[in-house]
């Protein structure tokens, strides 16, 4: 009966998501919608197919520690620590920002209501967290996460994850001086063993993880490397879970020490389809755990305190925005997905519960304030996208079209040029005054409405989508200019074209040598360094102002070109050993300047032998 019972459930499940998923982007609400939308139905207060949304809730928890350790696997460490100062700022004023503005209201309602202030702080606590799912899944959903308002939500769900370890080791605190049954060191104890396995998880990674890996990868077992993908992810969550720590945070830790291992790109293949699917669970089983008993016994309270901490939250964040110079336009996105409540309240309410901070019935209430909110963030979120962006976009003085449509009808041109800033637009003027036609991609909405008005057809549309490369001809065209600025973003996209249009050739743009080289990895052989030529041009210019005759120099700038090139290519199979990397760019450059010092002494040395004076040198060159 168990074992049908589970395939029953796995039945509704999957049905429930299949139908209402799809509905819910016809109908523009997005997939966030559709998944809490299926879960209110098939849930307890709906037709009551599933009768314990907390067990499955419980199971789906685990599509969020998968989305975190994805996330980490785009931040290099170098990256996560170019964002500690977003992260401790714009994170811990806003959640202690908002516990603040909350605990407050709460003092002031105990005036009419008796309520201790343990209480008050610990439900201000709670509400001040996000929900990292929610969060995150939207801004993937919307390919925000490399705008500035997608780094900062990322920075503030980051910050929350590690508030874990203080905020719960405060709540048995609180409940002793509540005269409840907490235990007066043991909070601190917590603390340090949770310091302790966050040390243990980042010292093991770096000296275990990618050794382990690449074992594993030697086998050539392709289920074997998923299973230990799993494995990785699983047991750096349990470690946390076992100390009272967010299983998402140490997931996430193990994704940032993973970042820049050669086996990157594969662990995101491998886990993408199950954070997908469980992100999906996830979703429906916040839908179907509202206590809709709860909120129907108080709904005039349950609203007022809905309204309230999302009101004081929202008023938190845009002073945030504004003090961190978020653009206009993208405000309205950080300060919906932060000012819900999050997945998290539900372990401190239930802490305080079990501490004796708080009774059942108050717990059970802020539980289901927490989850409503959460209902409401994607109704939220479209809401700002219909009224208030237009408005923001208008006192921008910008019209109310702030976002151009997408490309949405097939185009047939054998180009297509990805990403249309500086470098791009060079390449597609060639292109242009060459007779050939080219479908153009760019991402930034103001780039668009900009180039536009010079008379260029661009189309809106992000590259790194399957869907908008296919509408963009990328199986019958002959050619990909991959000119995009960010770094990840190109790639994303160089393995998406080798993944599904081999047919396509690639000519990419690298920021730099780093860059460079992850793109031949990729299997991208036609790739120009942006800066490269222009820095020659610069040098030919230099010596010629010093003597040099024109074509001497335009000689001397080539042959330096190739050298570098040349260079490159022999320090590729050093990557990862920089005192390898370090001694080959030494000695290139030294065996240069030698080479060249040498031609110079002949070339003197012939001119002497011809009676030639030193002052003619300089002119001849």
């Amino acid at each position: 009966m168990e074992h049908g019972g589970w395939i029953a459930n796995a039945l509704v499940y999957l049905a429930a998501a299949v139908l209402a998923v799809p509905l819910a982007r016809l109908l523009g609400l997005g997939a966030i919608i559709g998944y809490l939308a299926a879960g209110i139905v098939i849930g307890p207060w709906g037709l009551k197919l599933v009768d314990d949304p907390a067990a499955i809730l419980h199971f789906a928890e685990f599509g969020v520690v998968l989305m975190l350790f994805l996330v980490g696997l785009e931040l290099e460490p170098r990256r996560l620590w170019a964002m500690r100062r977003p992260i401790f700022g714009v994170g811990s004023v806003q959640l202690l920002g908002s516990a603040a503005l909350m605990t407050g209201a709460g003092l002031a309602a105990a005036l009419a209501w008796p309520l201790p202030w343990s209480i008050a702080l610990v439900a201000a606590l709670g509400l001040a967290m996000s929900s990292t799912a929610i969060g995150l899944g939207a801004l993937a959903e919307r390919n925000l996460m490399a705008t500035a308002s997608g780094q900062n939500v990322l920075s503030v769900a980051l910050l929350q994850d590690i508030a874990a370890i203080p905020i719960l080791a405060l709540v048995p605190l609180l409940a002793l001086d509540a005269g409840g049954p907490g235990g007066g060191g043991s909070g601190w104890l917590a603390a340090a063993r949770a310091l302790g396995v966050v040390a243990a998880i980042i010292l093991g990674g770096r000296l275990l993880l990618r050794p382990a890996l690449r074992w594993i990868a030697r086998s050539d077992t392709p289920e074997i490397f998923t299973a230990a993908a799993l494995l990785l992810v699983v047991a750096t969550a349990a470690l946390m879970q076992s100390v009272g720590l967010s299983m998402a945070l140490g997931a996430f830790l193990a994704g940032v020490l993973l970042a820049e291992s050669e086996y990157r790109r594969e662990l995101e293949t491998d886990l993408e389809p199950f954070k997908g699917l469980l992100l999906g669970l996830f979703f429906i089983a916040v839908g179907m755990s509202i206590d809709f008993a709860v909120v129907l016994a108080h709904p005039a309270l349950m609203a007022a305190v809905v309204v309230g901490f999302l009101a004081l939250k929202a008023l938190v964040l845009w002073g945030l925005a504004r003090a961190v110079g978020l653009p206009l336009l993208e405000r309205p996105v950080f300060v919906v997905l932060l000012a819900q409540g999050g997945e998290f309240g539900f372990v401190v309410f239930q802490a305080a519960q079990q501490s004796g901070v708080m009774d059942a019935p108050t717990a059970s209430f802020l539980v289901a304030a927490v989850a409503v909110s959460m209902l409401l963030t994607p109704l939220l979120l479209l809401g700002a996208d219909r009224w208030w962006v237009p408005k923001l976009a208008a006192r921008a003085g910008r019209g109310a079209a702030a976002r151009p449509a997408e490309l949405s009808e097939p185009q047939h041109a054998p180009v297509i040029i990805a990403g249309f800033g500086r470098y791009g637009q060079i390449v597609g003027r060639l292109l242009n005054a060459s007779g050939l036609s080219a479908t153009v991609l760019e991402h930034d909405a103001d780039q668009v409405e900009t180039v536009r008005r010079f008379g260029w057809r661009v189309f809106y549309g992000d590259a790194t989508r399957l869907d908008l490369l296919r509408t963009a001809g990328a199986a019958e065209a002959r050619v990909l200019v991959l000119a995009i600025d960010d770094i990840e973003q190109s790639l994303k996209v160089a393995a998406l074209v080798r993944e599904h249009f081999p047919q396509l050739a690639v000519v990419a743009r690298a920021r730099n040598v780093s860059h460079y080289y992850r793109l031949k990895q990729l299997g991208v052989t036609r790739i120009e360094r942006e800066l490269l030529d222009a820095s020659l041009a610069s040098g030919r210019r230099v010596l010629e102002l010093m003597g040099w005759q024109p074509h001497a120099a335009r000689n001397q700038a080539l042959r330096f070109r190739a050298h570098n090139i040349e260079l490159v290519e022999q320090m590729a199979p050093h990557l990862g050993d920089e005192q390898k990397l370090i001694a080959l760019a030494k000695q290139g450059r030294q065996q240069l300047e030698t080479m060249w010092a040498q031609e110079r002494a002949a070339q003197a040395a012939q001119r002497n032998r011809q009676g030639w004076h030193g002052d003619d040198e300089a002119a001849d060159r």
